[in-house]
């Protein structure tokens, strides 16, 4: 458990990593998250410590969260209390609380209480804080990297105001670098980055200030290391210390050394983007399960948005694979929705596992092709009236006007289907749908052969299945 004080907070150590050192001391210093920071919105008036509503940060990682809360804690005007879920108990929450509630009662004073990756605290722990947040004893600011309704009990979240962060932009993430690379506190002018580099950097960051602050510093350690020894073996030296006349540049290639991590040729605006998420479909398209998950890596490290790759094989799923196999939609559904549960990195997996189902499974575009028929002659005019046996026969008067009269139903009839036409008169005879020959496809083509048999009054296949069975 992390437990302390911050009426007098301290200034960040001077000697911790680099993203330690630039935390933001106020809401001006803050990258990102303008939406929340509104004036006389909920969180601007915690940390003004006008407000008493508990709320709960939710976002990726490094959107923000834990700083927000120190954030708090040193502009607040109010005790601050962290806990981490990760190392705290139900006993560690009492404790808590009943100091907060005793500091209230004995000096009016309100306390914030802070905790860490609320998630990974149980159901007891998280009922431990109810009363405490009910009657006032704390304010409580909770953060979590997990969709809350999943992962926080009901009772405390509609207790607390949900604030939902967003992952920084590109124009963030340069901010932030630039920031680091000037301020005193972090490389106060000794290193100065090239173009390319500070592109990787954004590449590597996927919206997440931690991780681009965490790649700077290796770079900038490694090449300050560098010219340092340079420096020792000529017997020369700059001004304070710093390696020669001006900053030291650090370049693509020494990053990507310092960070183990090649830079990935992709602008996500640009052609690469079209041209590799073009070639991500139509290798799982074509069956190249290899080729597939290059295409996928090279997107998530390239940090493309997860949910647009995401939302493409949902579409994929239908348009390529269909009825073929009926269970890759889910799978591609499935997949897109672990993403926003869990996020990356760890929902790479899922993309991973549903890609290489989309890739294996069998093909068919008949979906695609029956919905483009049949919106075509929607759009050509090709309407005509409901059939009266169909039209809805519950209102009053419906009746004389001959509704629902003839209509049959089909659970009446052995094999659950009845000779009967469903479809406008100028489109009895149309067929849209086109079963393949492929995967679970060739045994709905018999089952459509069968129906159709039956509804148009036509001789059924001899192969045809018995009606109620599923191919």
């Amino acid at each position: 458990m992390s437990l302390f004080d911050a009426d007098v907070p301290g200034l960040p150590d001077s000697s911790g990593p680099l993203a330690a050192r630039l935390r933001p001391r106020d809401l001006d210093e803050l990258v990102g998250q303008r939406h929340l920071l509104a004036a006389g919105s909920p969180l601007r008036r915690l940390v003004e410590g006008g407000g008493m509503t508990s709320v709960v940060l939710w976002g990726p990682p490094g959107t923000g969260k834990t700083t927000l809360a120190h954030i708090v804690s040193r502009a607040s005007r109010r005790r601050f209390r962290e806990l981490s879920a990760v190392t705290a108990g139900v006993k560690d929450v009492r404790a808590v609380v009943d100091e907060a509630r005793d500091t209230l009662s004995m000096s009016g004073v309100r306390t914030v209480l802070f905790i860490d990756e609320v998630h990974r605290f149980t159901r007891t722990q998280q009922d431990a804080l109810l009363p405490s947040v009910e009657k006032g004893w704390v304010t409580l600011v909770a953060a979590t990297t997990e969709n809350p309704f999943f992962s926080v009990v009901s009772p405390l979240l509609s207790r607390s105001l949900l604030l939902t962060l967003e992952p920084l932009t590109d124009a963030d993430i340069v901010e932030l670098i630039e920031r680091a690379v000037r301020d005193p506190r972090g490389y106060g002018g000794a290193v100065e980055l090239t173009g390319e580099a500070r592109e990787h950097l954004v590449r590597l960051a996927g919206g997440d200030a931690r991780r681009a602050l965490t790649a700077l510093e290796a770079g900038a350690e490694a090449v300050l290391e560098g010219a340092k020894r340079s420096v020792a073996a000529t017997g020369s030296d700059g001004d304070g210390g710093v390696p020669g006349p001006g900053p030291v540049p650090l370049g693509l290639e020494l990053l990507e050394r310092a960070v183990d991590r090649a830079a990935v040729r992709y602008d996500r605006e640009g052609d690469q983007h079209y041209d590799v998420v073009s070639a991500f479909i139509k290798s799982m398209r074509g069956g190249d399960v290899d080729a597939a998950l290059h295409y996928l890596a090279r997107m998530l490290e390239a940090g493309e948005d997860p949910r647009f790759v995401a939302r493409r094989m949902v579409i994929l799923a239908s348009e390529d694979i269909g009825m073929a196999d009926p269970g890759a939609l889910g799978v591609a559904v499935s997949a897109a929705q672990a993403l926003e549960l869990v996020g990356l990195p760890e929902a790479r997996l899922a993309l991973g596992q549903a890609v290489i189902h989309l890739t294996l499974a069998p093909k068919s575009n008949a979906v695609i092709t029956a919905m483009d028929a049949a919106a075509a002659d929607v759009r050509a005019g090709r309407l005509g009236p409901v059939p009266s046996h169909l039209r809805d026969a519950h209102y009053r008067g419906a009746t004389r006007l001959g509704h629902g009269a003839g209509y049959q139903y089909p659970h009446d009839h052995p094999e659950g289907v009845v000779r009967q036409q469903y479809a406008p008169d100028v489109l009895a005879r149309s067929d849209y749908y086109r079963p393949s020959g492929h995967g679970f496809e060739r045994r709905a083509a018999d089952r459509v052969r069968f129906l159709r048999g039956v509804l148009r009054g036509q001789p059924s296949s001899p192969s045809a299945p018995p009606a109620g069975d599923e191919g």
